[in-house]
């Protein structure tokens, strides 16, 4: 394969140049429109008896309300006749929006559920139809045209569905904002890192391709399947992040061959021969780690996987294929645009990482265990780790569905819209629903169950309200229990699985969901399925790293360290987002985990992770097969790594910390974790515990049985020379007639 790319890279360069010209149009071309078929929501499992139950009780019932309109009278109550009328013809208006249904309204339905205490405000609630995406955008249209002032009444929307309109437009600013912040400084860290414009272009070259043609991908995926419009997150970052590593290497290395005094196509060889090789086996572990997310159910991580995919691969290929084209180009004048204090191309070596390497492995045990001890402090937050699913609080408290949210929890104690809904799969009759709702009223934690029978109140039925009607169909029962104010989240996910052990109305099955039932499911589905990735993950990972090394030693060293730099970023997150820490520095609510966030950093980080993990003992092994003892060999490699090591790490986390600046907990989240484990990796484990690790592994870290090493003489991809390339003749520069 590299033979086949050095020739066409030094035969038919204009060629290669071209083509890959036209391919990044047509893909612009094409991902433009990606933004179109994207979609939001996404948390849940399709399969899961929650979303069973919310796609009955939207097919029989109308839907359960999602769209909370709060509607606060500019004098007096919402009875006095201004307000009344306000309130009617507000509620007349939403009942004729063909994109909403079951509107319940204060002004059909007076009474202490659709009031506040003091009596002062009042709601109306509706449920907005379709799916995930369709509620996006119409709850985005419904919002913007009833919010607000209406003449005698002031309106603000709450609920899910303008969470997360509110959720969807804050990330939108907020990519923004992070990628107006990270491309400068990566352009600028680039220019400085190789004292050449020229030569810093051209990794903002691949990352701008990877980028784009992954808005393709997505494009033809979401005209297909579920895709979350969060994929664009990791689009950028990674895109840019990944694009710039790869292109770094072969930009650094073909640099480093014509410092060495080579031809531009010999420079060009053993740039593909080396770093060409490393980028494959790169991008084949994070791609590993990333496939991973589609075991899962929810399209959410099932997005990012296609997304992050997608992005390795392109960035990939773009730095397999263009930039050889480009370096056969630019030949020496890839150090044209030298900045005024670049007297020199710079050397891609670092004597301090290779004096670093060097005192490490003189006092292995001394030098690593404070490390590692470090890293075991970080990660000491996991233990108290708790899980939750996103909701309202994520925004800022500026967020008007936040405020909204606020007001309901303290104002509105017969507020229903978080309860649990329980519906059934067939009819019941009226005396097994009773005896159901009597059986659930007296659960700890029910402050009320209301049904078509009556509405229930530790056992004891009173008459049923004029709401009982809508909960009543010939195929099927609905049932809403109201939760005692001010209960924690383990508890009313303790009580969704004690409503769920209630048997059912005889001759029925019962279906139970709402926000606590979805969070137990999403969990589960999760939680189930956690192994089989991790395994999946570990595997991959083994087996690739066993091909590029020729050990089983080796990628198994590289499990550890990077399962323990991945528990020490993750127990830094715990401690910042779950504990409160730093909350006056970021601006955001402490909450338990994102459940599908922080298996989503777990995978992107230990790709990552795996990705400067090929970069160093691609030399590391490169040195060794030259007849260099495994001390030589790595601090020989760190030497030559540790810059361009370090600088990739910086240039990827820059991509990353970006999103620190933005205003959804989770996406900080997301991109503090990831940058921080970036950087840890790339300095405590690179820098002291690889050559700790190695040093007391000795030639054990080069150990396979005989059979595998027959193997991997078979199968491996080593650093050996090739087969004599057959000649070759490069076109001449544009300029060379002048």
């Amino acid at each position: 394969m590299f033979s086949t790319i050095l020739r066409l890279a030094l035969n038919r360069t204009r060629l290669v140049l071209v083509l890959s010209a036209v391919v990044v149009v047509v893909m612009a071309a094409v991902g433009f429109g990606a933004f179109g078929k994207l979609q939001g929501g996404g948390f849940d499992d399709p399969g899961a008896p929650s979303s069973r139950a919310k796609t009955l009780i939207d097919r029989e019932f109308g839907g359960a309300s999602d769209l909370v309109l709060l509607v606060t009278p500019d004098n007096g109550g919402p009875d006095t006749p201004a307000a009344a009328r306000a309130g009617r013809t507000l509620t007349a208006a939403l009942k004729g929006e063909p994109t909403v249904d079951n509107v319940v309204s204060y002004w059909d339905h007076p009474g202490p559920a659709l009031a506040s205490k003091d009596g002062t405000k009042a709601l109306v609630l509706a449920h907005v139809k379709g799916g995930d995406n369709d509620i996006a955008d119409r709850a985005k249209t419904l919002v913007g045209r009833y919010t607000g002032d209406r003449g005698a009444v002031d309106v603000r929307a709450g609920g899910a569905a303008a969470v997360n309109n509110d959720v969807n437009s804050q990330v939108t600013k907020d990519l923004a904002l992070a990628e107006s912040i990270a491309v400068p400084i990566t352009m600028i860290l680039l220019v400085l890192a190789f004292g050449s414009l020229v030569a810093a272009l051209l990794p903002l070259v691949i990352g701008l391709i990877a980028v784009v043609g992954t808005f393709a991908e997505l494009y033809v995926l979401g005209s297909v399947t579920d895709v979350s419009v969060f994929a664009v997150n990791i689009t950028t970052a990674l895109g840019l992040g990944l694009g710039i590593d790869y292109a770094l290497l072969m930009v650094n290395r073909f640099r480093e061959n014509l410092a060495a005094g080579h031809e531009v196509p010999d420079a060009l060889r053993r740039t593909l021969r080396t770093a060409g090789r490393t980028i494959a086996f790169s991008a084949g572990t994070v791609a590993a780690a990333l496939a991973a997310l589609l075991v899962f159910p929810q399209f959410f991580l099932r997005s990012f996987a296609y997304a992050g995919i997608g992005v390795v691969v392109i960035a990939a290929l773009a730095a397999l294929i263009v930039i050889p084209a480009l370096l056969a180009a630019l030949g020496h004048r890839v150090n044209a645009g030298r900045l005024p204090w670049s007297s020199t191309v710079r050397s891609s070596d670092a004597p301090l990482w290779g004096r670093m390497a060097s005192t490490v492995m003189r006092r292995p045990a001394i030098t690593a265990l404070p490390a590692a001890a470090v890293l075991l402090v970080l990660a000491s937050p996991l233990l108290g780790v708790t899980f939750g699913s996103p909701d309202e609080r994520v925004l800022p408290e500026s967020a008007q569905s936040r405020s909204v949210a606020q007001t309901l929890d303290r104002e509105f104690p017969g507020d229903d819209s978080g309860a649990i809904q329980v519906v059934t799969t067939g009819p019941a009759a009226n005396g097994p629903l009773d005896g159901y709702a009597t059986a659930v009223s007296k659960l700890p934690g029910v402050q009320r169950v209301t049904a078509s029978t009556g509405t229930y109140t530790d056992g004891a039925r009173a008459a049923a309200g004029p709401e009982a009607a809508a909960l009543s169909r010939p195929t099927a029962q609905r049932l809403t229990v109201v939760q005692e104010p001010g209960l924690g989240s383990g508890d009313s996910q303790k009580l969704v699985r004690e409503v769920r052990a209630v048997a059912a109305p005889a001759g029925t099955h019962t279906l139970v969901g709402g926000t606590d039932a979805e969070l137990v499911d999403s969990k589960h589905a999760i939680g189930s399925r956690l192994p089989l990735a991790i395994g999946l993950v570990a595997v991959t990972t083994f087996v690739l790293l066993f091909l590029f090394t020729g050990s089983v030693v080796q990628p198994l060293r590289a499990l550890v360290l990077n399962g323990l730099s991945l528990c020490a970023a993750i127990g830094a997150m715990v401690w910042i987002f779950q504990d409160g820490h730093l909350t006056g520095l970021l601006g955001f609510t402490p909450m338990p985990m994102d459940t599908s966030m922080t298996v989503l950093m777990f995978c992107v980080a230990f790709g990552l992770s795996m990705d400067y993990e090929v970069f160093v003992t691609s030399r590391i092994k490169e040195l060794h097969d030259q007849g260099a003892d495994t001390e030589a060999a790595v601090s020989g490699g760190l030497s030559r790594t540790g810059r361009l090591v370090t600088m990739a790490a910086a240039l990827l986390a820059v991509s990353f910390f970006a999103f620190g600046t933005g205003k959804v907990s989770f996406i900080q989240m997301f991109g503090l974790g990831s940058g921080l484990a970036i950087l840890i990796d790339a300095v405590a484990v690179r820098g002291i515990l690889v050559p700790a690790a190695m040093r007391l592994l000795g030639r054990a870290a080069w150990y396979a049985p005989p059979a595998l090493r027959c193997l991997h003489g078979k199968a491996g991809l080593s650093d050996a020379d090739d087969e004599q390339e057959p000649p070759v003749r490069q076109e001449p520069h544009p300029t060379a007639a002048r």
